[in-house]
């Protein structure tokens, strides 16, 4: 059990923490929240996976409390779990959409909503179309308000659908997988932990996926 006394805030933005203190069930819970939930724009997705990616093992034997024997069929379990998390995570964002309409515009700003979130993301999806569901997926922020917007332009259910499972597939594919396999290449051919660099890993992960947001929405012509 997490002894909230002893969280601090740089423990919420380190995707070790998450994993230490609450294995698979946490991870799985986060990318269902930050997709699905609509107040998880700020937990870290895409380090998250990255990370678990690197403690695929762990994970694995932690939530099975045994191992596969296998490092690949392990790894192939977690992309499946998170990638399933992932799809739910969306649908319930799309479902949330379609229920509340037009309504959540009119709702004030909290500490956890930012209606500026919602417009970016609905600007976002009328310039892209459905293809904007997969490309969302890889965009922080966007990707928490995309189903939602899916949802209140009332896309039709199959095709977000369609788009939903590839976003989040190829998502968890592409960034759990680099975190797995990149950690045991630079191990074996230049015998460089990963694991002891996490933190500047995570910054550079943070960095290279929220830049370019923040610079288009800073930038982008009135």
């Amino acid at each position: 059990m997490i002894e909230l006394i002893n969280i601090t805030i740089k423990d919420l933005f380190n995707p070790v923490f998450y994993i230490n203190h609450g294995g698979l069930w946490i991870v799985l819970f986060i990318i269902f929240a930050e997709t699905g939930l609509m107040i998880g724009f700020f937990l870290p997705g895409d380090s998250l996976l990255f990370v678990s990616g690197i403690y695929s093992h762990m994970l694995v034997q932690s939530f099975l409390h045994i191992g596969l024997g296998s490092d690949f069929l392990e790894v192939i379990l977690l992309f499946f779990l998170i990638s399933v998390s992932g799809v739910l995570g969306n649908e319930l964002g799309y479902w949330f959409g379609r229920k509340t309409g037009p309504v959540l515009y009119k709702r004030k700003d909290t500490i956890l909503f930012k209606k500026k979130h919602l417009y970016q993301a609905r600007d976002f999806y009328v310039k892209h179309g459905g293809i904007a569901v997969v490309i969302a997926r890889f965009l922080p922020i966007l990707r928490t308000f995309a189903p939602v917007v899916a949802g209140i332009v009332k896309m039709e259910k199959k095709k977000f659908f369609r788009y939903n499972i590839m976003g989040s597939t190829a998502w968890v594919f592409t960034v759990l997988m680099a975190g797995h396999y990149l950690e045991k290449l630079f191990l074996s051919t230049f015998a460089f932990d990963l694991r002891k660099h996490l933190f500047v890993i995570v910054i550079f992960i943070v960095l290279i996926t929220t830049v370019p947001v923040i610079y288009k929405l800073l930038f982008r012509k009135k």
